[in-house]
């Protein structure tokens, strides 16, 4: 019988060593995988936030262009405004939490001005907060050039023709962005497309100005 109760006190000891080491080595085990699965969502959120700034300088790219056709024809303004307040707005929906105001990209050619018109110069992008858009021009510094990223063409006519370039351009680049966005990204990024589409066509649509 002693020898039967020392058996059973040896079995159950073992039965919790095994149990400890499987519990052990199950922690070990599982450890790596939350580092990984913390290291993946980490490079997500970095790809995100360099996406959103790339699409946020497209955009204010886009709002450039408006201040510079304001400044140098300021009878636009009842025309073109709202396109540009929705743009700042865009700006600034599509820049990461905290950020900086977005620059500028490096603007595609918009096309020669006019032979022999007298163009503007360039100056920096204003992204004004969403319903509350700043005046062409203001927040430069006194001596700065009034306008900066290109030519605005003398010809209000094909300064808007420009200007409704400019926003197809920027549709197309926020429609190739969101192929490789996050779902919620992607689906601000095909808002914002859409939006400088119907700008692209509004400008286009109302023909030239007198």
């Amino acid at each position: 019988m002693r020898r039967t109760g020392t058996t059973r006190r040896h079995a159950l000891i073992a039965t919790g060593a095994v149990a400890a080491a499987g519990a052990l080595g199950a922690c070990t085990a599982g450890d790596p995988g939350g580092a990984t699965a913390t290291r993946a969502a980490e490079r997500a959120a970095r790809a995100e936030a360099a996406l959103r700034r790339r699409s946020a300088s497209t955009s204010a790219t886009l709002l450039a262009r408006y201040d510079e056709v304001l400044t140098v024809h300021p009878p636009l303004a009842a025309r073109l405004t709202a396109l540009r307040a929705a743009v700042a707005a865009h700006v600034a929906a599509l820049a990461p939490p905290g950020a900086s105001p977005a620059s500028p990209a490096s603007p595609a050619p918009s096309g020669p001005a006019t032979p022999g018109a007298p163009t503007a110069p360039d100056a920096p992008a204003r992204a004004a907060a969403p319903g509350a858009p700043a005046a062409p021009g203001a927040g430069v510094a006194p001596g700065a050039p009034a306008v900066p990223v290109g030519t605005v063409p003398a010809d209000p006519g094909v300064a808007v023709a420009e200007l409704a370039a400019a926003a197809r351009r920027t549709a197309d680049a926020h429609a190739a962005a969101l192929l490789t966005a996050p779902p919620e990204l992607a689906r601000l990024l095909a808002s914002v497309a859409a939006a400088a589409a119907a700008h692209a066509y509004l400008l286009t649509a109302e023909g030239t100005p007198s």
